[in-house]
C-alpha cells in the first residue's frame, strides 16, 4: 500500500477529493492531507478532515506575486510532509505541491485537471509524472502542455466524482432562512485575478441584479473578501459569510448563476437549472454539458433577461457512485 499525499489547494478540491480519499483509505492506503488557507478552502478541508495541516495563506493578483507565493508555499509543504515520506503526491493542479514533490522532495507527482486553457498547465503537466484528465479534455492541448506519454483519462466529469457521496441534507433551505415559497438562486462570481481570467465580467453583476429584481433570493458565495463587499451592495443579494455545504446549496437552489466553472457544472449534473456567464475561453467539459442541454451559456443582455426565475421541480437524487472507484483504480496505476 502507498502513502498518498493529497493537497487541497482550492475550495472545490475539498469536495472533489473527499470520496477519493475515502476509497483510498478503504483500500488500505495511508493518506496525508494538507490545505491552503484561501477563500473557503481551509474551512471546507477541516470539515472533512480535522487532521488536515494548513500550509500557506492568502492569494495574489499579479503573476509575479502569485509565483512567489506558490514557491514559498512549496517550501512550506515540503517541510510539512517530509517526515511522513509520501510515496506519491496527488493534487488537482496544485502548483505548490507539484513543485514541492518533484523538485524539493523527489517524490512521484500526479496531477489531475479538467480545464485545457489554464496557462499554468504548462508547469504542472511538465513536472508531474502522470496527468489524469476527463475524457473530454482535448488531446492536442494536453500534448502542447507537456502531457504526452503520461496522460490518463477517466470517463465522465470531475463533478461526478464530487457528487458520488452527496446525500442532500433535509431542511437545508430553512437552515439558510429561506422558505419553500422563495425562488433561491445560488451564485458564484468570476475568478478575478486567476491566470486564466485576467479581465472583468460586468455581465455577471447584471445577471444577479436581474434575477434579484424579479424577487428571487440570491445567495452569493464570494471568492474573496473584496468580492463579498462589492456584491453585497446589490439589493436582494445575500453574501455568504461562512462556508456552507456547496452541494446542498446547489441542490436546494432553484437555479444557479455562475461565472466560473466547477459550481455551474456541479449544478448541471445535479439537475438544477444552471447558467454559465464565464467569460474566459470555454472548457471542453462545459461544451459537452451545453451540447447535452444540461448547462446554458449566457453571453449577452438578452440572454440574461431570458433566464427563468421560477421554482424547480423536486426530484430524487441518484448519485453516480461508480465514478469514484473507477478513478481511484486509475490513480492506483500511477502510484509506482
Amino acid at each position: 500500500m502507498s502513502r498518498v499525499w493529497v493537497d487541497i489547494a482550492n475550495s472545490p478540491h475539498a469536495t472533489f477529493f473527499k470520496p477519493v480519499v475515502d476509497v483510498l483509505r478503504e483500500r488500505g492506503h495511508q493518506v496525508i492531507l494538507t490545505a491552503w488557507d484561501r477563500a473557503q478552502t481551509a474551512d471546507l478541508a477541516r470539515r472533512y478532515w480535522p487532521e488536515v495541516e494548513v500550509v500557506g495563506a492568502g492569494s495574489d493578483r499579479s503573476v509575479v506575486q502569485k509565483s512567489l507565493r506558490i514557491w514559498k508555499r512549496a517550501r512550506g509543504l515540503a517541510a510539512a510532509v517530509r517526515d511522513a515520506r509520501p510515496d506519491v503526491a496527488l493534487g488537482h493542479n496544485s502548483y505548490s505541491q507539484v513543485i514541492a514533490a518533484r523538485l524539493l522532495l523527489r517524490t512521484r507527482a500526479v496531477t489531475m485537471m479538467d480545464y485545457e486553457h489554464q496557462p499554468a498547465n504548462h508547469l504542472a503537466f511538465r513536472l508531474a509524472h502522470d496527468v489524469v484528465v476527463p475524457a473530454h479534455f482535448p488531446e492536442d492541448a494536453a500534448r502542447k502542455m507537456g502531457a504526452r506519454r503520461k496522460l490518463l483519462r477517466y470517463d465522465g466529469f470531475k463533478e461526478e466524482i464530487t457528487l458520488a457521496v452527496f446525500r442532500p441534507e433535509a431542511g437545508f433551505r430553512s437552515s439558510l432562512g429561506v422558505t419553500d415559497d422563495e425562488v433561491l438562486v445560488a451564485s458564484r462570481p468570476p475568478p478575478d485575478g486567476a491566470l486564466y481570467h485576467r479581465h472583468s465580467n460586468d455581465l455577471f453583476a447584471r445577471a444577479i441584479e436581474t434575477v434579484a429584481a424579479q424577487g428571487a433570493t440570491v445567495l452569493l458565495s464570494p471568492r474573496t473578501v473584496e468580492q463579498g463587499r462589492s456584491y453585497s451592495t446589490i439589493e436582494g443579494v445575500r453574501v455568504l459569510e461562512h462556508a456552507v455545504s456547496g452541494l446542498d446549496l446547489l441542490w436546494a437552489s432553484d437555479l444557479v448563476v455562475g461565472a466560473g466553472g466547477t459550481m455551474t457544472r456541479e449544478a448541471a449534473i445535479l439537475g438544477t437549472p444552471s447558467y454559465t456567464l464565464f467569460s474566459g475561453k470555454p472548457a471542453a467539459v462545459d461544451g459537452a454539458l451545453i451540447e447535452s442541454g444540461r448547462l446554458v451559456r449566457v453571453s449577452d443582455a438578452a440572454a440574461v433577461a431570458a433566464i427563468p426565475v421560477v421554482r424547480k421541480p423536486r426530484v430524487e437524487w441518484t448519485p453516480p457512485e461508480h465514478r469514484v472507484t473507477d478513478v481511484v483504480t486509475l490513480l492506483e496505476k500511477t502510484f509506482s
